[in-house]
């Protein structure tokens, strides 16, 4: 077990090294109360706690911002694509945090229309006037079905470089690769959306979106 914690840790670290490789662009600090959208599917939704223990709303209490939980249960990035011109014409979000395309691949949908839905997701919350951060979602492969390491689906890595997006890899990749994170095979438990959380919120101060308050 310890073996196998310590190669989950080296598979993360490896993740967040190759993002940082890419310089990430500072973004515009936002203060406490700012209208924030998490999109996303049932991680996002918080699947397997309480509502309060979601990600968005540990999120919320973190950074002070007024977090959105947009997440869908079982919602695709064609979705997710289709829900967002009506969120953001509801809530004028100043950031968007876009994590899906988890049951893309466990649907085994195109990878091309995934990768285009999600490219389209984050341009079309940027031209709308909304900062983007990209959250890197794992692939279902057989080696992390038997050894429970999960590394993201390359697609994110890509699309952050093409639009020069900051990236916040591994974070859902160590949630759901640790069974005691986890609720079910797929879904984090109230200690694990508190860990993204957290986790999510130390990538989001160094790209100088909040300070400690």
């Amino acid at each position: 077990m310890i073996a196998r914690r310590s190669l989950l840790a080296a598979a993360c670290a490896a993740a967040a090294l190759a993002a940082c490789g890419r310089e990430s662009p500072r973004l515009a600090a936002l203060p406490a109360g700012s209208p924030v959208l998490a999109l996303g599917d049932s991680i996002t939704f918080g699947t397997g706690a309480a509502r309060e223990a979601s990600y968005p709303a540990v999120l919320a209490q973190v950074t002070g911002w007024n977090v959105v939980n947009a997440g869908v249960p079982g919602d695709t990035s064609a979705g997710a694509l289709a829900r967002l011109p009506a969120l953001m014409e509801e809530h004028r979000p100043q950031l968007v945090l876009v994590s899906i395309g988890g049951n893309d691949f466990l649907r085994r949908l195109p990878p091309a229309d995934t990768r285009a839905n999600i490219r389209a997701i984050c341009q079309q919350a940027a031209a709308a006037g909304a900062q983007v951060v990209l959250v890197g979602v794992p692939e279902a492969t057989a080696l992390a079905a038997v050894t429970r390491l999960l590394s993201d689906h390359a697609l994110y890595e890509d699309i952050a470089g093409e639009l020069k997006l900051p990236l916040h890899a591994g974070g859902w990749s160590e949630v759901l690769g640790d069974p005691a994170l986890k609720s079910d095979a797929i879904h984090g438990n109230a200690r694990g959306y508190e860990v993204f959380a957290r986790g999510l919120a130390e990538r989001l101060r160094e790209l100088g979106l909040f300070a400690d308050h």
